[in-house]
């Protein structure tokens, strides 16, 4: 691939870093990345996914946009609300930038979908909201050795780990299985801070671009937790477990 007049200005800020170059931004431009989730986290994912050249991009969410979702979901507006959330984020990527593939599937991802539609993907970045959809596609990227850029939220606080299937742990080695339902309330339940979507969607966006160029110190094995009200990081090492159900050994 041989970027054009336009591409290398559209790109050029990111170019100009000698760990991206133009052969890293040919990478990106090439690369087909899935994303799951299309609220709080999965939006400023899309955006600076996108905004950066990602080539393609997957989205999957089965919901319409709702008033409540607009503090913290960025990328929608009040005349959004009741349309569906992947048709929204395909126009308004298509706006950002055209060059970029949207290919948008409406659904909840299931054990009887879920393989297919990760197949034609490079990575995938998990931006649900549910327990269930986090260890199914956990699973499935175990199986198909596709990288998973996990991301979550509570509250104050959010994570951010890298599952890089037989070479770290994974989901499940971190929670063996899902808690009981109504032990761990939801977001709606118990409320989230909505700018720190923005804070660990970012995250999770740097870390999907990292994985793409081959740079820095991806956070393959390692959790990252933020505390908003306390503005600090924490990085724990998550060792594989050697029993796990799906990645032991």
């Amino acid at each position: 691939m041989v970027l054009n007049k336009e591409q290398l200005e559209r790109y050029s800020r990111q170019i100009i870093l000698p760990e991206v170059g133009v052969a890293g931004q040919e990478k990106l431009l090439a690369a087909k990345v899935l994303i799951v989730g299309l609220g709080g986290l999965g939006c400023p994912v899309v955006l600076y996914l996108a905004g950066g050249g990602v080539g393609t991009l997957g989205v999957v969410d089965s919901d319409l946009v709702e008033l409540s979702n607009l503090p913290r979901q960025i990328i929608y507006t009040t005349d959004d609300v009741g349309k569906d959330k992947v048709a929204v984020v395909s126009a308004q990527i298509n706006k950002l930038n055209p060059e970029v593939k949207v290919v948008p599937r409406k659904l909840r991802l299931s054990s009887d979908s879920v393989k297919e539609v990760l197949k034609s993907y490079d990575l995938v970045v998990d931006c649900s909201d549910n327990f269930p959809t986090r260890y199914l596609l956990n699973d499935a990227c175990v199986e198909a050795k596709k990288t998973l850029v996990y991301g979550a939220l509570f509250q104050f606080e959010g994570q951010v780990m890298v599952v890089s299937p037989s070479k770290s742990a994974c989901y499940r080695c971190l929670f063996p299985a899902a808690p009981p339902p109504g032990l761990v309330p939801s977001c709606q339940e118990v409320g989230v801070l909505g700018a720190l979507a923005g804070v660990i969607g970012l995250l999770q966006a740097t870390e999907t671009l990292k994985l793409i160029l081959g740079i820095g110190e991806p956070l393959i094995g390692k959790l990252i937790i933020f505390n908003a009200l306390e503005m600090n990081f924490r990085r724990v090492d998550v060792s594989r477990n050697i029993k796990c159900p799906v990645c032991g050994y």
